[in-house]
């Protein structure tokens, strides 16, 4: 059985600031956390400058930078090992990652 995505991937789709604080309203499946949830939706689906602008709402609201997966990893850990993640990784430093 081939599984296919349940969504295409929209080049060029506009992210003004009001689309952007929708991924602050995503669920988390149960057992996850919550914050890192959000943080791993809006690095999945944003190219990086709205990636950092997700951030700034993001923490402006009270949310954790450092929020850790079921595994024990942040977004931070994770992407930093990703080839191309190196300027999410400096955008999630510049809002308090470690």
């Amino acid at each position: 059985m081939t599984l296919k995505k349940d969504k295409q991937k929209v080049l060029g789709e506009v992210f003004d600031d009001e689309r952007i604080k929708t991924f602050l309203d995503f669920e988390a499946p149960e057992g996850d956390n919550p914050d890192f949830h959000l943080l791993e939706k809006a690095y999945r689906g944003m190219k990086v400058e709205n990636f950092e602008t997700f951030l700034s709402f993001f923490t402006e609201a009270g949310h954790d930078i450092n929020a850790k997966n079921p595994h024990g990893n942040t977004l931070l850990a994770i992407i930093s090992e990703h080839r191309h993640g190196g300027e999410y990784v400096d955008a999630l430093k510049k809002h308090g990652a470690i």
